[in-house]
Order: structure tokens, then sequence, then C-alpha cells
């Protein structure tokens, strides 16, 4: 069985991870700029300076996958390539290159998904207050003014902000990411609260300046809990936990999106976080809440768990569960699971934004990259979706992570999630097999799974 007429296929990148040049054509410096030039913070000391050099080699890369087959794609644009200190003079260098990427994407009959905040921060502001700064959502909807104005007569479908849980937690909470901060709860909630401030003015800036009837999301993560039987009492343990908040982290759903798209925090998180969190105007509220296309979700994670008195009750995976190179645990289910109880909770439709898993690749005697275990991965988890889609769950589109092998934040370029294999060293391409296996998943809409 195919997935519904319209079903887009696609893969995603964000500009850090793959744009390079980070010194030309007038781009001002991003917080991962500097964070990777700390020692000790990326694997090997390696940094995105030039990455896959798509900004040099886009052309190579559209064309690559035009031959693949894809009917969309999820790109992000680098803030300070386009406002080099992030607000005020316009850089219209930036703006060219993602014009020709754009128009490049067109004319491969790809349809571009732009994402407007994939973490590179400007740097200029951050030294202003990054984040904690109350000026931030309108720094942010000022520049999302800017690229709808210029991009819009030819884009139409926009997610604002990719991941809150990793560039507010791992960047300001854990230290692990750019800009490398270890802030108290207080203030960690506070860039939270900020960066959905941001998404909703965003959305505002969108729908006002938008040349063409614009499609809008949000691409946070959104992994569900997967139940360990299909007895309805573990079923209902599973999506409560799905949307559970329970410690004083970044880590769950409902904090990030509860507020997007039903307009309120969760009350089990206002209880968690209690009187740490900051004060706001019920009218953020508002604002954080606006009217959406659709839900983006990236899901990579899951977990299993069963009814209990003491409520749900984690379900420890057995000796030898499968694992990817990334040491994350091979769970397909979570891809039934995930927009059955998404679409349940927020009716939305629902894209997948990114979804894959990293390897071992290498080019192996006989030319070729031969990722097996991507292969499977792929197929396991798209004949989940295809179950949910068969059930009833709207879903719009599966964007792959990644187009391309590209740097993998702290892990630099030791993960592999590409599609594309790419030698850092010649910035060679070469389609793996998974690639080529993708092709006809596309071709057939799935109906060869």
């Amino acid at each position: 069985m195919s997935f519904p007429k319209g079903f887009v296929w696609g893969a995603a990148s964000a500009a850090y991870q793959l744009e390079g040049a980070v010194y030309e054509d007038g781009k001002g410096f991003s917080v991962w700029d500097k964070f990777v030039r700390q020692p000790g913070k990326i694997w090997n000391g390696q940094t995105g300076e030039v990455a896959c050099d798509h900004y040099h080699r886009y052309q190579e890369d559209v064309n690559l996958m035009r031959q693949i087959g894809f009917t969309g794609y999820r790109c992000s644009i680098s803030w300070p390539r386009i406002l080099p200190s992030g607000t005020g003079k316009i850089n219209a260098g930036g703006l060219a290159f993602y014009d020709r990427l754009v128009d490049a994407l067109l004319e491969a009959r790809i349809v571009p998904y732009i994402t407007l905040f994939h973490w590179d921060y400007p740097y200029e502001l951050f030294i202003r207050g990054g984040w904690l700064n109350p000026d931030s959502p309108d720094w942010f909807a000022e520049y999302a003014k800017i690229v709808v104005e210029h991009l819009s007569d030819r884009v139409s479908h926009w997610f604002t902000l990719n991941e809150p849980q990793c560039f507010v937690g791992l960047g300001h909470l854990d230290g692990q990411h750019a800009p490398g901060l270890k802030l108290d709860i207080s203030q960690f909630l506070q860039v939270g609260h900020n960066a959905l401030l941001a998404h909703g003015k965003a959305v505002q800036a969108i729908r006002a300046n938008s040349k063409t009837p614009a499609r809008i999301g949000y691409a946070p993560q959104g992994n569900a809990t997967i139940p360990f039987t299909l007895k309805p009492e573990d079923v209902e343990a599973a999506r409560r936990d799905t949307f559970a908040v329970t410690q004083r982290n970044t880590w769950n759903n409902a904090w990030w999106i509860d507020p997007v798209c039903l307009g309120h925090y969760p009350e089990d998180g206002l209880r968690v976080f209690g009187d740490s969190m900051p004060e706001f105007p019920e009218s953020d509220l508002d604002i954080i809440h606006q009217p959406l296309d659709f839900l983006g979700l990236n899901t990579y994670f899951g977990k299993y768990v069963k009814a209990s008195p003491n409520g749900p009750e984690e379900v420890s995976l057995r000796p030898g569960h499968p694992i990817t190179a990334f040491d994350w645990p091979v769970l397909p289910e979570v891809l039934y699971w995930t927009p059955r109880f998404f679409y349940e909770r927020y009716q939305l439709p629902l894209i997948f934004a990114e979804n894959g898993m990293s390897n071992v690749d290498w080019i192996s005697v006989d030319g070729k990259v031969h990722d097996a275990q991507r292969v499977d991965y792929l197929t396991l988890y798209l004949r989940q979706l295809q179950r949910a889609v068969n059930d009833g769950f709207k879903v719009e589109g599966y964007f792959h992570w990644s187009v391309m092998d590209n740097f993998e934040w702290s892990f630099g370029f030791r993960e592999r999630f590409g599609l594309i294999y790419v030698d850092f060293e010649s910035q060679k391409r070469l389609l793996k097999d998974s690639a080529l296996w993708y092709k006809e998943i596309i071709a057939t809409n799935g109906a060869c799974l």
C-alpha cells in the first residue's frame, strides 16, 4: 500500500552543518563559529568552517537530490549570513546565496521547506544577552520578516525553530552545545520562554509578509513512549508518559509543544518547575499560540513502558538490543506511536522533519558505500509510519536526516547520518546504497515497502 497522494519525500540539513564559507560574502559570526574554537568542546577539535562546502557546491548537491528523486528538501537559513550583526543592516551576499539555492531546487522540481532557526544564533546578539534578552523575540521576528519578504515569492513552506529542547537545553543548561552556558533553572526557563515567544512572533511575521499562501510549522523533538503490550492500560500509560513533564530539564515533549499548539504550559511541568518559573504576561501565551498548518517532529528516540500501580513503568530493553553507531536504540515502533499520540493530542497534520541513524559507513573496495543497516532501519521505521497513516493519523511528509554526511555538532565529523557519503578532505560525494533504495521508495510512494 502506498502513502497518500502528494506525500512529501525528502531529506533535511542545517546551515552550519554543511554550508561552510563562514568568512565569505559578508557573513557574521554565529555562536557556533565561536564555540567550535574552544578547546575540548568538539570531537578532535573539528569545526564547520568548511563542513561539506555546500555554499560552493550547492548545485552539485541539488543535482544529487534530483537524482534520488526528492520532492521536498528541508534546509535552514543562517541568521548571521542574512544579518551579520543579528539586526540592522542586511547582507545582500547572504540573501543572494539563498536565492541561488531556492532557484536551483525549484528548477529541480524540489519544494523548499525553509527552517528559519537551526541553532546558529548571531554572536553579536549573544553578547547582548542572546535568548535571555527580552528583545530576542523581536530580533528573530525582524530576521523572519526579511527572509520572508525576500523568498516568499518562491517559498511557501516554513519551519520556525528546530528542536528547542536541544538549543535551549544543551546550549544553555548542560553547556554541551553553543553557546556553552550552564544557567540556573529559572534562567533556562526564561530562555525557553523567549524562544517560544520568538516562534510566535515569527509566525505572525510570516503571515503578514508572505507573498504566497504560507504553510507554517515548527520542528521540536517529538518522541513517543511505546506501550509494552497492546493492552489498553499499557497504551494509556504510554500516552501519559509521552506528554509527562517529570524532571527539571529539557527532555520532554509537552513543555515545548503545548504552549505552541494548545496555548498553555502543561500543569505537571508548572508543578515540577514551581517557583523557578519566570513571570510573564498572559498575552505572551496568546502570541506563542499562533495557528499552524502542520506540526513538524524530529523523531529518533523511544522507550517501552507498561502500566503499574505507581504509573507508567519503564521496561528495560533486552541485552543485546540493536543500537546505531551513535548508541541510540533501534525502536521502529516509535514511528507508529508518535504520529498516533501527537495527532490525537494536537489535531494538526504532521511532518516528520527528521528521522534517521548514524552508521559506520566507508567506501568499500568496489568503490561503493554499502550501508545495509540504514536500509534495514529505514525499512522498519517507514513500515511503522505507513501503519500509522493507514490507521488514519494524518502525516504529510518525511524528511530523512540527513541529506549527506556533515558536521554533527559536538561530535564533529565522527557520525555519518547521510544518504550521500562525503569525503571531507576531497569533498567528493557518493550516493550510498540507502540513497538508491530511497529513490525506489520515492518513485513508488512507499508501495515497495
